[in-house]
């Protein structure tokens, strides 16, 4: 009653002043806007729900928000154009609001509780356990701000993002959906960054979700059986209020299914495990040499509790894979690579032959949360097999590397001539440093991981994943092995190590930057270095090229062409053509253009016209001119030109 007073205070006209709907027009509008609509509802309602409860109460409220006969749409934003114009839409959408709130509202002993706090009837997925696709961290982080919020600060928060109102619009429908205090909302609103964009995200998205089954087995059972059925039900019912939940699985989703072999895969004493000293003899340098190391190998219930994650994450768990990772458990016992605390975290580090997983719990015993990375890793050999992401804390990462790298030392890559910083290195764990991956703003350092063993030194870097990617220099091609380390190699990657920044989250396994050609400038004015980058992923598909122009005395270079999927500066086709637009100090404009060895010439039509026999053009032009590069390789074959 006294939320109604207070929005009844702060709009005392709108009810009698808004325009007269009808069910009909509001229908059109929930059916037109129907995802907008449960996107609102699901960022409203208390994450205490859990993610599938959530999905569900969202759709249910939507479903409810139509009215029961014609009434007044009491709040339209001012000046509203687009959707908040049509009366129908407002309507529902302060309905969603309402009831939302409504939710999230603690019960009360001597009141029936609202229709909004209990699970709702409908829709139901028998079966069926629904929740949105996982995102990135930014999203994660995201998703925790929203937690901490009321639901009329969360409310406020959206109305102003995907909904893009102004803060008197917000105010006023706040408090028609019976917010107490719409301006304490806003406040506590304007404490979580304006990150609106990210709400758009299949994170947040009740409309594209996954699956998991639940009741497998009881659902198979038939009506003779319901005496039977009663008993497991009871037994499950007792499972359940037993402290710590569901007991040694952790945060693992309830058993659905009983075969020997996942049996035998989420058995910890069937765990596979390297011996010590295997590395040395073996003839493979991948991770099934690796031996099981940290403090906490033997912990038996640590590692049950992640062996049933993987098989079964429950709503609690936040799980993210690499492109092209299937999320499923293991098929047989995975390998033992490392146990033990890192950063007040408990890890569990294994490999099943193709994927990396690292399963992360807090330290507090019977954690219900936890956090599981999957990463595809097949064919990873040497230096594609040197390190592991064992933890992040802030803008910092620590590393698990193989039994082989006797030196660890963090490097930027801007600064080749800066030296390398030692990191301690304790039961293969590095210390902590500077990752790049989860930084935001301008690029003035790119830090990188330099792995020493007995073949040499390497260099890798975080790209916000499991396994770091590794940068290598020289031409492609068979029979041309990449160069891994060296002053040379620094030297190439110092004003193209920001652009490495494109390659996050996208599953990569090694960049290779190319030097391909020296271009003497116009008007004297020194020489410019073309590098092509290449950037191969684990699944072999969403390869990215960048070819990259940089003038002498500056301090990055710039992206001259970019394209994907595609063979050119690779092994298959190391060949590369590429052209840039440049102001001269004086003020003049001119092409250049240049392409690997084994180019006979290159020609420019179209908006310029000049060709050149060599690898090299130079020509002049205008500002804003579009020119088509093309060149010929010596025996005649063509030369497309990067776009």
């Amino acid at each position: 009653m006294q939320s109604q007073d207070v929005a009844q205070r702060h709009a005392p006209s709108a009810q009698a002043s808004g325009p007269v709907i009808d069910v009909e027009q509001a229908e059109a509008a929930l059916v037109e806007h129907y995802p907008r609509l449960v996107r609102i509802a699901y960022l409203v309602l208390p994450p205490g729900l859990g993610r599938s409860r959530r999905v569900l109460t969202a759709h249910a409220l939507v479903q409810r928000a139509l009215p029961r006969g014609r009434t007044s749409a009491s709040v339209i934003p001012s000046q509203s154009t687009g959707r908040d114009s049509d009366p129908g839409y407002s309507f529902v959408r302060l309905q969603v609001v309402r009831t939302a709130l409504e939710a999230g509202l603690p019960l009360k002993r001597r009141a029936w509780p609202k229709r909004s706090q209990l699970p709702p009837l409908l829709p139901q997925v028998w079966g069926l356990r629904l929740f949105p696709r996982s995102g990135g961290a930014d999203e994660l982080a995201l998703d925790q701000r929203l937690a901490a919020l009321s639901g009329p600060a969360r409310a406020a928060y959206v109305l102003r993002g995907p909904e893009r109102l102004a803060d008197p619009d917000v105010r006023r429908v706040l408090a028609a959906a019976g917010a107490a205090d719409p301006d304490a909302a806003l406040t506590e609103a304007n404490g979580v960054p304006a990150q609106y964009a990210l709400l758009d995200s299949p994170e947040f998205d009740p409309c594209s979700l996954q699956a998991r089954p639940t009741d497998l087995m009881r659902r198979r059972q038939h009506t003779k059986a319901a005496i039977a059925a009663a008993v497991a039900l009871a037994v499950c019912g007792v499972l359940v209020a037993l402290p710590g939940g569901w007991g040694p699985d952790g945060a693992a989703a309830p058993a659905y299914a009983k075969n020997p072999a996942a049996e035998a895969a989420l058995d910890p004493g069937k765990l596979v495990r390297a011996a010590p000293t295997a590395w040395k003899s073996s003839s493979r340098t991948d991770f099934s040499v690796w031996p099981a190391r940290g403090p906490l190998v033997h912990d038996s219930g640590l590692l049950r509790r992640a062996l049933a994650v993987w098989a079964r994450p429950g709503e609690s768990v936040h799980v993210s894979a690499t492109p092209g990772t299937q999320t499923g458990g293991p098929a047989g016992p995975p390998r033992l690579l490392y146990a033990g605390e890192v950063d007040n975290v408990r890890v569990v580090i294994l490999y099943d032959g193709l994927r990396i997983a690292r399963y992360a719990e807090p330290k507090s015993d019977g954690a219900k949360v936890a956090v599981l990375d999957l990463a595809r890793v097949d064919g990873a050999t040497d230096a594609e097999a040197s390190a592991i992401v064992a933890a992040r804390s802030d803008d910092n990462v620590r590393y698990l590397t193989a039994p082989w790298v006797t030196k660890a030392a963090e490097r930027d890559l801007t600064k080749p001539s800066a030296g390398a910083m030692d990191l301690d290195l304790t039961d293969g764990i590095t210390a902590p440093l500077a990752g790049p991956a989860l930084r935001s703003g301008a690029c003035t350092s790119w830090n990188a991981l330099e792995l020493t063993d007995a073949s040499g030194t390497r260099i890798a870097t975080d790209l916000g994943e499991l396994v770091p990617a590794q940068l290598t220099t020289g031409r492609p091609g068979v029979g041309e092995a990449p160069s891994r380390s060296g002053a040379e190699t620094l030297a190439t990657w110092a004003p193209f190590a920001c652009s490495l920044a494109a390659q996050r989250s996208a599953g990569v396994r090694s960049v290779n930057a190319w030097a391909y050609a020296d271009q003497a400038l116009p008007e004297a004015t020194g020489t410019a270095e073309w590098v092509c980058t290449r950037a191969e992923t684990w699944r072999g598909d969403g390869t990215s090229v960048l070819a990259q122009f940089h003038t002498p005395g500056g301090r990055y270079g710039a992206v001259a062409a970019r394209a994907k999927d595609v063979a050119a500066c690779g092994p298959r086709d190391p060949h590369v053509l590429a052209g840039v637009l440049w102001k001269s100090e004086a003020g003049s404009w001119y092409l250049l253009a240049a392409a690997g060895r084994d180019t006979e010439s290159i020609r420019a039509t179209g908006g310029i016209s000049a060709s050149v026999h060599g690898r090299l053009l130079t020509a002049r032009a205008k500002k804003g001119a579009r020119a088509e590069l093309a060149g010929t390789l010596d025996g005649g074959a063509p030369l497309a030109a990067l776009r």
